[in-house]
């Protein structure tokens, strides 16, 4: 073992899991713990097979009423040295009977597991059928609909399940829902009910319900089950011979109209491209998606019902280029996921990173022949390169693979070095051994555990067959260790100018890498392995002005020039452009003194003059908002605003600009405005008596500026609501905007009262709601009167795990702290970790990492002004 990874195992002071396979006569005895131990995954794996769930519920039309359910599990064992562990996160006495092998069992319900006695069972198949009320914990209950989210671990948190990834089965879905319900899930349905049959036909309990019986689906993991059921709206489409079937609650007609062709064939087009790049056809017996109104991620590949957040897919009249590419590009990362997560899926929850790898690598090659005006590598580098140093920057970085002892941790490994350090990976592991060598062992590995479970070992295996490279001692740095290199130009007589890398954890590690360097006007591809590169020999140009990863494909922090951007403007490509505009920022945020807040404002009017690019045009604006509200105090903000402001405004009307570049200037300068004239011309665009020519604003603008007019205009917040309120369309939409109501108000009182209600999980039901709540109730103009959250919302933060989806723990504190610059926050955050030493390690580690713009921007102001404290 290299002495750097032993440094780096004392570094995190940690005791590394070793996760060898264990065998049912080593273990004596397994401890009955909250969650799903390794322990105890890796005896039910050894030990269980062939299981298959029957699941019947009665969803009553009232979102609070019980779920009746009955859940008939059968099973093999090969071995019954040990009590079962059927994992259920509910109350005991939500279950009202229990059936062991035909006979009735009382409840042994302990620790979140319903434990069944050796003595009732027997080696060979086993029978458990279970009479309960369903755990509200995964059904995400809504006025007229409901549908289940049940990764990573959360079927348990609903319906009783053997519930680790790599103990597959098969699902018999049946539901009594209300009549005029749809409903889709992982099986086909087997026998939808005729109108002209009456319903005791079907024996259900209610003439106002009908039932919807699904046929037997594939074998899956249980977080890749999934059904969705209420007043949807039910769109089919056959292409090529590929049935579809699509459900969605769009009141707009126009809109469904517009989009539906194009959503069809953007899965149609992942889908041919994934068969004929993994030689495997559509693995599945049915394909079909549901598109659900503030869905809380951007998507969900549940097997033959994936899940969208509608707002993504039906896209606003006139759309842009980005938000074109964004869609396709989410389809084909969900589709994807049907042969890498699906097909083949993690043994263990620490290699969740590896679906999410392959989805996104697949997605950026699949999109490609649908928008061949796109440069892709400049998209890509846009989209990954600046999340993933968002954390690889901070004092709590996490590897790409992680250690994972229990299964309830499991929903915090997700975050931005999962879905964004690791495509860059993926990419440098391609360079390293080769296109045609990489597809051909993913053909392998697709092959070989084909309805199965594998390990990134396994991957690295087969790779690693087909190079000369050292594939394993490669990944060690890359995959199991955290953060990024620093790269530092190095000039002496001796050896001339060289470029080396440097490890800021002082492990020794080196990342060996490839990217280019452009010196003068000419690129050179460089294969950065454990050398320092001899600038100087790039060719026979003298010229010294360099760009260090110009072409985006490098990781790291490079070194740069702050006026090199300018005065090499004309000369450079849209990627060379973009991937310096990268390190810059990265630069800005080090506090290194290359470039200064107010010289990046400046840097940035300079751009938007002349970019043409959307996608670049869009990141501009990605890196506006944070310095403008983060790095500057109130006074410096009030006196550069109006110059922004105008630069702004100029491209909003510049004709040179389309509908979609015009959009992306407006609402960022609705979202900066603070002079009484910027304001006004907000407010006048949302009363619509400025009418811009061809800034074409969607539904979702005119509510969004009415937030921000009513946070920035207090005295005619009351009026501006009331107003919006009827202008909203669709049910949903109308019960978001009554949520964020609270929120919005001048009332501190009301404001008070509101933030109080979402410490409680009952409130917390529409994750997306909470959030865009959360940005308004701590928006700058209103950190002296919202601080005094932030401590409770550190407090809560345990709960919000427990009981919030994978990805709202970060969100939430993102959301809290994104724009804080103060000592009082800073302090916050430092005596809540000080104060808990043993605090949870995964959540510790998003506290640093969401809260390192509030610690940079705190530093920063303090050097810019000279002062001891930040108000």
């Amino acid at each position: 073992m290299k002495s750097w990874f032993l440094k780096y195992l004392g570094f995190i002071a940690v005791t590394v899991l070793i996760c060898f396979p264990v065998t049912a006569q080593e273990i004596k005895h397994i401890p009955v713990v909250e969650g799903v131990s390794w322990e105890l995954a890796s005896y039910r794996a050894k030990t269980i097979s062939d299981i298959n769930y029957e699941i019947e519920l009665e969803i009553p039309a009232s979102q609070k009423a019980p779920i009746e359910a009955v859940s008939d599990i059968t099973f093999t064992l090969n071995n019954i040295d040990q009590d079962l562990q059927i994992d259920f996160k509910e109350k005991a006495s939500n279950i009202s009977r229990l059936r062991v092998n035909g006979k009735r069992r009382n409840v042994n319900h302990l620790n979140e597991h319903i434990v069944i006695s050796r003595t009732d069972l027997k080696v060979g198949k086993n029978r458990v059928k279970i009479d309960y009320i369903a755990g509200n914990g995964a059904l995400n209950r809504m006025p007229n609909f409901i549908y289940t989210l049940f990764v990573p671990d959360r079927m348990r948190t609903s319906f009783p399940s053997f519930d680790q990834p790599n103990l597959r089965a098969t699902f018999e879905l049946s539901l009594e829902v209300p009549f005029g319900w749809e409903a889709i899930s992982a099986g086909e349905i087997r026998r939808p009910r005729p109108s002209n049959v009456p319903a005791n036909t079907y024996r259900v309990r209610s003439p106002k319900t009908k039932k919807i019986q699904f046929k037997k689906s594939d074998k899956i993991s249980t977080y890749l089950f999934s059904f969705v059921a209420g007043r949807f709206n039910k769109v089919e489409k056959e292409i090529d011979g590929l049935e579809m079937t699509m459900l969605h609650r769009e009141p707009d007609e126009e809109r469904v109209n517009r989009n539906s062709d194009d959503i069809f064939m953007h899965h149609k087009a992942s889908i041919d491209y994934m068969e004929q790049y993994t030689g495997i056809k559509f693995p599945f017996k049915k394909f079909g998606f549901v598109l659900i109104p503030s869905f809380q991620f951007g998507g969900m590949e549940h097997v033959g019902a994936i899940q969208y957040r509608a707002e993504t897919l039906m896209l606003d009249e006139n759309p842009s280029p980005n938000e074109r590419l964004a869609r396709a590009a989410l389809i084909g990362h969900e589709t994807s996921h049907m042969w890498f997560g699906d097909l083949v899926t993690m043994d263990w929850f620490n290699d969740v990173w590896t679906k999410e790898v392959f989805a996104n690598f697949m997605s950026a090659k699949l999109v490609n022949p649908s928008f061949p005006e796109i440069d892709h590598q400049l998209r890509s580098h846009l989209r990954l390169h600046p999340r993933a140093y968002s954390v690889d920057r901070t004092r709590g970085p996490n590897p790409i693979r992680q250690d994972l002892p229990n299964l309830k941790e499991a929903g915090v490994m997700y975050g931005d070095i999962i879905y964004n350090k690791a495509p860059i990976m993926m990419q440098q592991l391609e360079l390293m051994i080769g296109e045609n060598v990489f597809r051909e062992g993913i053909r392998e590995y697709l092959k070989t555990y084909s309805f199965s479970n594998a390990t990134w070992p396994d991957l690295i295996e087969i790779l690693d067959k087909r190079t000369d490279k050292d594939l394993k001692e490669w990944s060690d740095v890359w995959v199991n260790t955290p953060g990024r290199p620093v790269f530092e130009i190095i000039s002496n007589t001796g050896t001339g100018t060289t470029l080396s890398q440097r490890d800021p954890m002082k492990l020794g590690r080196i990342w060996e890498q490839n990217f280019d360097i452009r010196k003068g006007e000419v690129p050179y591809n460089i294969s950065f392995t454990t050398s320092a590169v001899n600038v100087d020999a790039l060719g026979n140009n003298t010229d010294n002005a360099i760009l260090i990863n110009s072409n985006g494909m490098g990781y790291g922090l490079f070194p740069t020039d702050k006026n090199y951007i300018v005065e090499s403007w004309d000369n450079l490509t849209d990627l060379e452009r973009a991937s310096a505009l990268v390190n810059l920022y990265e630069h800005l945020l080090e506090g290194n003194g290359v470039i200064t807040p107010r010289e990046y404002i400046d840097l940035i009017i300079f751009a938007v003059e002349r970019e043409e690019n959307p996608l670049i045009i869009n990141h501009l604006m990605r890196q506006l908002l944070p310095i403008y509200w983060s790095l500057f105090d109130q006074k410096g903000r009030i006196g550069i605003a109006p110059l922004i402001e105008e630069a702004l405004w100029k491209e909003i009307n510049n004709p040179k600009h389309d509908t979609g570049i015009r959009r992306i200037y407006f609402r960022n300068y609705a979202n900066i405005a603070l002079s009484k004239v910027a304001i006004t011309r907000v407010k006048s665009v949302w009363d619509r008596t400025l009418v811009i020519d061809e800034l074409k604003l969607a539904p979702r603008d005119f509510t969004n500026m009415a937030a921000f007019l009513a946070i920035k205009l207090p005295e005619e917040a009351g009026a501006i609501i009331e107003a919006q309120e009827p202008r909203i369309n669709g049910a949903d939409n109308q019960r978001r905007f009554k949520f964020i109501k609270p929120a919005l108000s001048p009332d501190q009182s009301i404001r008070d009262k509101f933030f109080g209600e979402l410490l409680l999980p009952e409130n917390r039901y529409s994750e997306t709601w909470v959030l865009s709540a959360l940005n308004y109730l701590h928006h700058p103009l209103r950190h002296e009167h919202s601080k005094k959250y932030l401590h409770r919302s550190l407090e809560i933060l345990q709960e919000i795990q427990i009981t919030g989806d994978i990805f709202f723990p970060g969100r939430w504190l993102a959301s809290t702290f994104k724009y804080y610059q103060s000592d009082y926050a800073v302090d916050t955050v430092r005596e809540f970790l000080e104060e808990r030493p043993d605090y949870n390690h995964q959540l510790r580690m998003k506290i640093l990492q969401e809260t390192d713009p509030l610690l940079r921007a705190n530093r920063i102001l303090k050097s810019l002004y000279n002062e001891e404290t930040m108000e």
